[in-house]
Formats: C-alpha cells, structure tokens, sequence
C-alpha cells in the first residue's frame, strides 16, 4: 500500500474523461479527479502475478507491451532482467495474428545482422551498405525486442489499453491472456487480469512492470528448483536401488551373523531422510492489507 500511495497508483484521470464501465474500481472523487481504490488495485496485483507465474512456470512466455514514452524505458528494462520479450517503440498491426510474416521480418533482421559481422559489408559500396544499415535499424527499432521470440506468447502484459487497442484486438483474437494496467478512462471489459492504476506516471509504471518481471523471475526459480529435486530424487533412488542389490546377493554355504548386519547397514542408512520444504513465503499466504482507506485518501484530498 505505502508503494502504490508513494508512486502516485492512486490517481485517475479528470472526472470528465472516465470510462463508466471503470466505475467498481474507482473509491472518490477529489478536485474534479478521481481517486482509484487501492485495496482492489493490491488484490487485482496479486491474481495478475499469480497467472503470470503460473503461465511462466507450464514454459510458456510473457511479452511486454508499452509503447507511451513514460513506459518505453520500463518496460524494457524489466522485460531484460527477466529473460522475456518487449515491444517497446510501436506496435505492427498483425504481430500476433500474421505472426508468419513477422518472423520472415525477424530472420532478415538476423540475416543482416549476420552480414554486417561476417564480413559481407566490406565487398559492397557506400550506398549498398547505408541502405542496409537503415533497414537493420528500423527493423531492430520496431522488432528488436521479440528478435528470438520463436512463437506467439502465453500472456500479454500491456500498459494503457487505450493506446494498445490494437495489440488488445490481436490477443482477444488469438485467445492469449491479458495483464494490463487500466486507469480511470480505460475499459476493463476486454481484460482478463485488469490492474486499476495510474498508467500515465514513470514510477507507477516502473511498479508494475516490475512486479510482473519479478512473477516471471520467480516462476522460473521454481522450474529451476523443481529440476534439481528430480535430479536429486534420481540420484537417491539409485543409491537405495545399489543397496539393496548389495543386500540381495545371495551368499551360498555361509552363515550370516543377523545381528551385524543390522548393525553395519544402520551406519549406512542415514537417519534423517526428510528434507525442509515447508519453508515460508509470506507473498502466497494471500492476507490482504488491513488499511484506514479512508483517512488515507481524506489526507491526499487535503
């Protein structure tokens, strides 16, 4: 609550420029502004993160989308730091729909990129290679940040609806999953996982991407975990399997002192074969925030 308060989540557009069907998610009206109910805007956090992991971890992807200058930086950064994609500068009408002819646009990207390291550009003249560098930078401008992406994403994240109409269209279209932040003039009808907020100022934005990359991060830790566990759970059936071959062999014409030999394989066994996994993770026991909303907003009105 104290983050959403500090970055500013809480403030909608003027009372004029609302959206109705925004109405369930709106708390007041302050100064011809209206005020976004913050405890609705926690709850819709945690389900969005909570699909984003769970799309993250069945190895699916995500794909980042805002193109409004305050996102650009954000949306890029994050999409980074989590190992996903972005589209950052302009959305091309069909990216998801006509995803054959973009990835024909990726493998030129490529294939340029590959000339200009290999060696190809120093048999060309000037205008052949400034062409060519221009096609490469706008192809990198537009597409750069889904340059690996193989196939169509399992969920969107989209900052401002309004200006996304079209990439919302597409993901409707192709039954993909929205997360988008959703201010007071936008509608939340379309959106699978709306977040009411502020989707106009830099640090509410950088919130919010950044909690969905972190979702991202986590899903993928999990896969990691979940990987070494088998791994580890392989390993100690085999050690179990070898022992009781050991114990198996049959040993003929000899007499076997029964007592040593629950002795010596009781130093062999370990004890304790239970591992700690219940450890606690505060952020999925789900409590919900217990806040004065509105002493809170009676101060900002102030």
């Amino acid at each position: 609550m104290k983050n959403l308060l500090e970055s500013g989540v809480h403030f909608g557009h003027q009372v004029k420029r609302w959206d109705p069907r925004m109405k369930k998610f709106i708390f007041a009206e302050r100064n011809g502004i209206h005020i976004i109910d913050l405890q609705k805007t926690i709850q819709a956090i945690k389900d969005a993160y909570e699909a984003v992991r769970k799309t993250v971890a069945a190895g699916k992807t995500v794909l980042f989308v805002g193109t409004k200058k305050q996102a650009q930086q954000a949306v890029q950064k994050e999409a980074e730091r989590c190992g996903m994609y972005y589209i950052n500068n302009r959305w091309l009408g069909g990216m998801l729909t006509n995803f054959v002819t973009i990835k024909k646009s990726l493998l030129r990207l490529k294939k340029l990129e590959k000339m200009e390291i290999d060696g190809t550009f120093e048999n060309l003249t000037k205008k052949e290679i400034a062409a060519l560098g221009k096609e490469r930078a706008k192809l990198q401008k537009n597409l750069g940040g889904i340059k690996e992406m193989k196939e169509i994403p399992g969920i969107l994240f989209i900052i401002d609806t309004r200006m996304e109409a079209i990439a919302v269209a597409e993901a409707k279209r192709m039954g993909i999953p929205i997360v988008a932040v959703v201010d007071t003039n936008c509608n939340p009808e379309n959106i699978d996982y709306p977040i009411p907020g502020n989707d106009d100022a830099i640090r509410a934005i950088t919130l919010f991407t950044s909690i969905i990359a972190n979702a991202v991060v986590e899903a993928d830790n999990e896969v990691g975990l979940k990987i070494i566990e088998t791994l580890g759970d392989e390993d100690e059936d085999q050690d179990q399997e070898s022992l009781m071959s050991d114990m198996s062999i049959k040993e003929d014409d000899q007499e076997v002192d029964i007592a040593a030999a629950i002795e010596k394989y009781s130093t062999e066994i370990p004890t304790d074969a239970t591992r700690d996994e219940d450890l606690p993770e505060e952020a999925e026991k789900g409590h919900r925030i217990q806040v004065d909303v509105d002493k809170i907003y009676g101060d900002i009105g102030e």
